[in-house]
């Protein structure tokens, strides 16, 4: 399965309650924070509510494994 790294670039402060509960459930709490989720339907919903402070990559198999 595909996975995406997802980097928190911008603060939270001052954003809607609701993009940072998304954050939170994303697993970001500060910026210049990554976590590798997987690539489902459910986490791209996710994302595109708060495409303004985050940074996608696409991770690579060879990538995850080491």
């Amino acid at each position: 399965m595909a996975q995406l790294k997802v980097t928190q670039t911008g603060s939270a402060i001052g954003s809607k309650p609701k993009q940072r509960g998304t954050l939170r459930a994303l697993g970001l709490r500060r910026i210049g924070m990554s976590n590798t989720l997987p690539d489902t339907p459910d986490v791209r919903g996710q994302l595109a509510r708060v495409p303004h402070l985050i940074r996608v990559e696409e991770v690579t198999a060879e990538e995850v494994d080491s």
